[in-house]
């Protein structure tokens, strides 16, 4: 496709699911460190399932950096359980929480002083953060224009013939960071409405029929994506 092409495809893309789903008031979260738990237990799970881990955190009145850095790994395993996974996601939290105060005192302030690159390359290398975690703290806790990438944004752009399927990570957000103003809203919006398109209808075994999506035409020579 042309760059211009891309522009379109992606403006008609965008506008489409906002018609349909309506705007999806994400992250849910008080606080930006509050987000950055609720990144780090979400790998793996649905958001229900980390609501009640956030929950029980709150309970405990735990959600707040000092007293998580020195809870015993065992409590706080216990605590975030309905996340699962709950003794790896325990560990990562302790290695955000380790980097949190080695780097930033437990200072929210002083993280989000930092540029959005160099922030991104430390929080990589933060043992349990990959690329997605880490663009979603951007993203959400730090308002970053940074784009969020998900296994529902590839599996949605694939099978519309928009990408390739071997398509990386970063060969997928730098398809959006060039296509896009760097907007933080829009960025929040249009990852928001991937994942609801790719829950409601780009599942495994899709549910084309209703998918909002088919209303948009493609170029010829990317209208035979296979739809997996």
């Amino acid at each position: 496709m042309t760059a211009m092409h891309n522009k379109q495809i992606i403006s008609r893309i965008y506008k489409t699911l906002y018609i349909s789903f309506g705007p999806q008031k994400w992250w849910p979260g008080d606080t930006p460190f509050e987000i950055i738990v609720g990144a780090i237990l979400t790998q793996n799970t649905n958001w229900g399932n980390v609501e009640k881990a956030i929950n029980n955190l709150k309970t405990d009145k735990a959600l707040n950096s000092k007293t998580l850095h020195k809870m015993p790994h065992k409590r706080l395993a216990s605590l975030i359980r309905p996340a699962g996974y709950f003794n790896i996601k325990a560990g990562r939290l302790k290695n955000f929480l380790a980097f949190f105060d080695n780097n930033y005192k437990g200072s929210i302030k002083r993280m989000n002083a930092e540029k959005t690159y160099a922030l991104r390359e430390k929080l990589l290398d933060v043992n349990g953060i990959g690329p997605e975690t880490a663009d979603s703290i951007l993203l959400y806790a730090f308002q970053r224009p940074v784009f969020v990438i998900d296994a529902y944004t590839k599996r949605v752009l694939h099978r519309h013939g928009v990408v390739p399927e071997n398509a990386s990570y970063h060969e997928l957000q730098d398809f959006f960071h060039g296509n896009l103003l760097p907007d933080v809203q829009l960025f929040n919006e249009y990852h928001a409405l991937f994942v609801k398109a790719g829950k409601e209808y780009c599942k495994p075994k899709p549910r084309c029929e209703r998918c909002p999506l088919n209303v948009i035409s493609l170029p010829a020579e990317n209208s035979t994506a296979e739809a997996k």
